[in-house]
């Protein structure tokens, strides 16, 4: 039953890359946004290593959650969903044999495909502003670790995405093509290019220059050149288009401010009508229906 459920999945994934149409993938943070995310016509879900280190954890992006613990919350995020879910492994959580150590770790619980960057390990987030230090993993190294993960599933349809950084790491157009073309070689079913460039200048620069456009699908997390409807980027040539952390950061908007008003009006009455009733919730999961069916006797 799993195995024909993640094959599904799989099946959809890959036809979503293919598509002659945007596939969008949005961010979830847990069992219950993953849910929500299907409800609302969405095709894929994204389980960022951003909202797991922070929400799941309350620790900072830097390479501090393990492999068991991401795939905990891939497990539970894909267990709520019917869409297919794409899971953030950031660089593989170490070397070569860590690397082949999840996509078997992944692959065999279901998970449609992941996602591995270049980011040196300790990783530094993309989307982090303040003075770091970025190394990348060299492109030869990177590319033998995607060959060698890709040589470890134990299915064709299980997806391996290979984030390119060198736009992030100020390396250039490029380099950032060297990587691509690279990372494509070795059997990488997708490239995702990530740039801090609101201008969408070095994303263009990219697309204009790398030969694999049109042969390998392109991934694109516009978080940082937010302007950009899914349709225009995939006119440009992105097949998938991930909203990468919006559940996450709307979560934690309304905590503070649920928590701020607590704080002040001392009165639970104070939030209700910016909170969702408790019916609501009961609905989401389906209370009415459990417990219709313990009461049936089965």
């Amino acid at each position: 039953m799993r195995t024909n459920r993640a094959e599904k999945k799989r099946a959809a994934l890959r036809e979503g890359l293919e598509a002659e149409r945007p596939f969008v993938a949005v961010g979830a943070h847990d069992a219950m946004s993953s849910q929500l995310i299907g409800s609302y016509g969405f095709d894929a879900v994204w389980v960022s290593g951003f909202a797991v280190a922070t929400m799941a954890h309350a620790l900072p992006d830097l390479n501090l959650t393990t492999m068991t613990e991401a795939l905990e919350a891939a497990v539970r995020i894909d267990g709520a969903t019917d869409l297919p879910v794409l899971a953030d492994c950031d660089n593989g959580f170490g070397g070569l044999s860590n690397v082949v150590r999840t996509v078997i770790e992944y692959e065999r619980a279901g998970i449609a495909g992941v996602c591995v960057e270049d980011n040196l390990f300790p990783k530094r987030n993309s989307l982090y502003k303040g003075e770091s230090k970025r190394e990348l993993v060299p492109v030869e190294e990177q590319a033998r670790r995607i060959r060698a993960g890709k040589a470890a599933q134990e299915t064709d349809s299980f997806v391996f995405v290979a984030r390119v950084e060198a736009l992030i790491a100020g390396h250039g157009v490029e380099a950032a093509c060297e990587r691509a073309d690279a990372y494509a070689d070795a059997g990488a079913d997708a490239i995702l290019i990530h740039s801090k460039d609101k201008s969408l200048g070095e994303i263009e620069g990219f697309l204009g220059s790398w030969g694999g456009l049109g042969k390998t699908p392109l991934v694109a997390v516009p978080t940082l050149f937010p302007d950009y409807t899914d349709q225009e980027l995939y006119d440009k040539g992105f097949s998938m288009i991930i909203l990468a952390n919006h559940p996450m950061r709307a979560a934690v908007g309304a905590m503070e401010q649920v928590l701020d008003t607590l704080r002040r009006e001392r009165k639970a009455s104070a939030v209700d009508p910016h909170i969702a009733p408790v019916d609501h919730i009961f609905e989401l999961v389906g209370t009415k229906e459990a417990i219709a069916l313990e009461e049936s006797g089965g």
